[in-house]
C-alpha cells in the first residue's frame, strides 16, 4: 500500500472549514461595507448573507465530517 503524503484527511476537512468560515466573513463584512441605498441594495444584501450562510454551513458540516474521521483514525 503506497503512503499518500500530506495532511490527514481530518485536518484537511478542518482547513476546508477554516477558509469557507472566512469567505463567509469576508461577504458579511463586504454586504455591511456596501453604501448605495434601495431596493436593489437590499437585495444584494440578502443574497450576499445567503451565499455567507451558505459557507458558514458547509464549514460546519466539513467540522463534523472532519471529527467523526478523526474518531474512525484513533481507532
Amino acid at each position: 500500500m503506497r503512503k499518500i503524503s500530506g495532511p490527514a484527511p481530518a485536518e484537511g476537512l478542518r482547513a476546508h472549514s477554516t477558509t469557507l468560515r472566512s469567505h463567509a466573513e469576508r461577504l458579511r463584512r463586504a454586504a455591511g461595507d456596501l453604501h448605495w441605498q434601495g431596493p436593489r441594495a437590499d437585495a444584494l444584501r440578502a443574497e450576499v448573507e445567503g451565499l455567507a450562510e451558505r459557507c458558514a454551513t458547509a464549514a460546519g458540516g466539513f467540522d463534523l465530517a472532519a471529527a467523526q474521521l478523526a474518531g474512525c483514525e484513533r481507532a
